[in-house]
């Protein structure tokens, strides 16, 4: 069981400078993917530039929203754990199919996101009578799952980015090896605040050589502005069309299912174990950011994977460290200025970082999974290897399940749902849903087995 003293980095308040160090580090560890998924929306439907960059700034506003709740807490909402909230991949081919129909369109999806947010805030107390489902040989796979399927998206950053003209080209790849170098040196040789910062000094160092080698884009900064409120119902008042309720109803419990994973994954390594009222706490947050989303044209939010690799990276524990990084979220989208500064980050700095913080979520998994008893339980081996072998399966291969019903992309195409799904039903087929030591949960405080 995790100590008082454990517990309590949690909720300690760093001093002034460091948390903001460690807040905007935060930020910028996230930041590309946030933006991937209205950027990609936008792209699809075709819409304005002015229209993209508003879909922009609604996105980090509302991610800030939900990061405030789900870290500080909010009553019944809030997981309390240094959680930040961005935009799930999976809400991409739905809303791209609902928002491009002639007869619907962007109200449809917003009318949508607003009944499957309420939906999801009543279901969620359903949703964690499941936590007996994640016993330590389901979590630790999870975590592995999430660090493998993440490290090809610090690759493809390191190579500058999918889609790039330039992919793959020398000074990209030394790009990121300098971040990847630098991070390493400083986690080496730097002590207390400094090795913390680690990734952020990293990813400075990287964007002032991606200068001098002229390879960062300023475009837009003069004219964007440096205040613009996010404008609730900005395409329109939201409409409704059941079939698209129930698409991004589908959409949000699939995030759920991706969110448990990632809960018990952040609670394992904060040591502060996940118990049901917490689950349930943060799960509401996701039908909550969900409703936002359906209010100030955004989209489904979902805890971010990749800040749940720094915090395994830095040891820094402080749910106040996300708490302010929401704010500078909000901050960001109420300011397009800052958020154009920030995108101009160029992606091969990003990779040097992402392999290093990715790496460590799946060391993270192998050490939960070393306390796993393989050798008496041999089918726990099963249970890992088939999962991860389908975490990867999309991942190597993203256009496996093209000729499957669209329908089933947002489950088909997340390798780390993938995995949890598979690891839950073979732990159960296996070992059944009792209590003996082969599925233990965490909600009754048993020791990993």
């Amino acid at each position: 069981m995790p100590s008082p003293a454990r517990e309590a980095a949690v909720d300690a308040l760093p001093a002034p400078l460091p948390w903001l160090v460690l807040a905007v580090q935060h930020v910028l560890v996230m930041y590309a993917g946030a933006v991937a998924v209205p950027l990609i929306v936008a792209g699809a439907l075709h819409l304005s530039r002015v229209d993209t960059a508003f879909l922009v700034s609604a996105d980090l506003f509302c991610c800030g929203l939900a990061t405030l709740v789900q870290s500080l807490g909010l009553g019944a909402f809030g997981i309390r754990l240094p959680v930040v909230m961005a935009a799930t991949f999976a809400s991409v081919g739905p809303m791209i199919a609902i928002g491009g129909n002639p007869q619907l369109g962007l109200p449809y999806v917003y009318g949508a996101n607003l009944v499957a947010g309420v939906i999801g805030i009543l279901a969620a107390p359903l949703i964690g009578r499941l936590l007996k489902l994640f016993p330590p040989v389901v979590t630790g796979t999870v975590i592995t799952a999430i660090g493998l399927t993440l490290i090809g998206v610090a690759v493809n950053w390191a190579a500058g980015g999918v889609g790039a003209p330039d992919y793959g080209a020398p000074a990209n790849l030394a790009i990121a090896a300098a971040v990847l170098l630098g991070v390493l040196a400083l986690l080496r040789h730097a002590r207390g605040f400094v090795a913390n910062i680690g990734v952020l000094l990293g990813l400075v160092a990287g964007m002032v050589l991606a200068a001098l080698l002229g390879r960062v884009d300023l475009a837009g900064l003069g004219a964007a502005p440096w205040l613009a409120w996010v404008e609730p119902f900005h395409f329109g008042l939201p409409r409704f069309e059941p079939w698209s309720i129930v698409t991004m109803t589908v959409v949000l419990f699939i995030v759920f299912v991706e969110s448990t994973g990632m809960f018990l994954a952040l609670g394992e390594i904060v040591e502060r174990p996940v118990d049901r009222a917490t689950l349930v706490r943060g799960l509401r947050v996701d039908g909550l950011a969900t409703v936002l989303g359906g209010v100030f044209n955004a989209f489904p939010d979902t805890s971010f994977s990749q800040n749940i690799g720094l915090v395994s990276l830095t040891g820094v524990k402080s749910r106040w460290v996300c708490v302010l990084a929401g704010a500078l979220l909000i901050l960001l989208g109420l300011i397009p200025k800052l958020a154009v500064l920030v995108a101009a980050i160029p992606p091969a700095v990003l990779g040097g970082a992402g392999l290093v913080m990715f790496g460590m979520v799946t060391a993270n998994g192998i050490r939960v999974l070393g306390q796993v008893d393989f050798a008496g339980r041999r089918h726990n081996l099963m249970i890992v290897a088939v999962s991860l072998a389908l975490a990867l399966a999309p991942v190597v291969a993203p256009h496996l399940f093209d000729r499957l019903p669209k329908a089933l992309g947002p489950l088909l195409h997340s390798g780390i749902l993938l995995a949890t799904l598979a690891a839950v039903a073979l732990n159960a087929w296996f070992n059944g849903l009792g209590r003996g030591e082969a599925v233990a949960t965490l909600e009754e405080g048993a020791e990993p087995v």
